[in-house]
């Protein structure tokens, strides 16, 4: 496990740009602090009880509590009871037991809840929540305002574009309102 995290950690620092301001390595915790004091990480940040950046482009860890940022494009990984925050754009795999991204996501949102806006790609979790639009759910009960593909217990949307798969079924489009087993759109 250790070689995997070195691994990727060592990845995201060279696959950073080398002409990117920022730093290529930085530690954040309360009130606003980052070692170094910069707003852009182009590397690897761990985040201890709540960290803030604007922009993370790598591997951002996150150990007992938040790690947030306007922008991420790469990994964000909670560690012990570690959760991540994305108000803008997230671009990759967030890996934690809570991901809240209030902007748009591509890519995979992994955890025990996920509380998304608009997620091109997918979302699984034990409960997905999305205000928005979602490509794909898989969970115990997911809720969306908009989604294409939701597999689960329980699943809702106001409006379903492709299936829903799952013990209860409910979309305000759909073939039935709530339907068991499966429903898709009218």
């Amino acid at each position: 496990m250790k070689k995997t995290i070195s691994a990727l950690a060592m990845a995201a620092a060279l696959a950073a740009p080398a002409a990117m301001a920022s730093s290529p390595v930085m530690f954040s915790t309360l009130n606003g602090f980052n070692a170094p004091d910069d707003s852009a990480v182009g590397g690897v940040r761990l985040s201890v009880l709540h960290g803030k950046v604007n922009e993370v482009k790598g591997v951002d860890f996150s150990v007992l509590g938040l790690s947030e940022t306007d922008r991420t494009t790469g990994v964000n990984f909670g560690l012990f009871f570690g959760a991540s925050k994305v108000n803008q754009e997230m671009k990759g795999a967030s890996l934690g037991l809570f991901n809240w991204n209030t902007g748009s996501t591509t890519g995979v949102n992994l955890g025990a809840v996920n509380i998304t806006n608009d997620v091109k790609g997918l979302n699984l979790s034990t409960v997905n929540y999305s205000e928005g639009y979602t490509m794909a759910d898989v969970g115990l009960a997911s809720i969306s305002e908009k989604s294409n593909f939701q597999l689960g217990f329980f699943n809702m949307t106001d409006e379903i574009d492709g299936v829903q798969i799952g013990l209860i079924n409910c979309a305000d489009n759909g073939f039935f309102k709530c339907f068991p087993i499966v429903n898709f759109a009218k």
